[in-house]
């Protein structure tokens, strides 16, 4: 038996711990926050919830954060990338 057979999804009025996208075992998508809680499916009553995705605040204009980018240093950028112990020596 695998670990995933041995989980348990939240229920209708428990409190969701994630905000996020969740889904139930009809098929109802539904978002929530965290501390609101698990609603009643309108048409069967107390269901099981599942987190389908979720919710976090990501660059919200659609753009990489420059941190993120690498920097292209001089024209060989490539050079530390073989070995980080790899160092030029100057011969005379």
């Amino acid at each position: 038996m695998s670990g995933k057979d041995k989980d348990l999804h939240p229920i209708s009025n428990e409190e969701v711990e994630v905000d996020g996208t969740y889904t139930n075992e009809w098929g109802r998508e539904e978002y929530l926050k965290r501390g609101e809680e698990f609603p009643f499916d309108p048409q069967k009553g107390s269901t099981e919830w599942r987190l389908a995705e979720y919710d976090f605040d990501n660059h919200h204009q659609g753009r990489t954060d420059e941190r993120l980018v690498p920097k292209e240093k001089g024209p060989d950028k490539q050079v530390n990338a073989e070995s980080p112990l790899r160092h030029d020596v100057e011969v005379d």
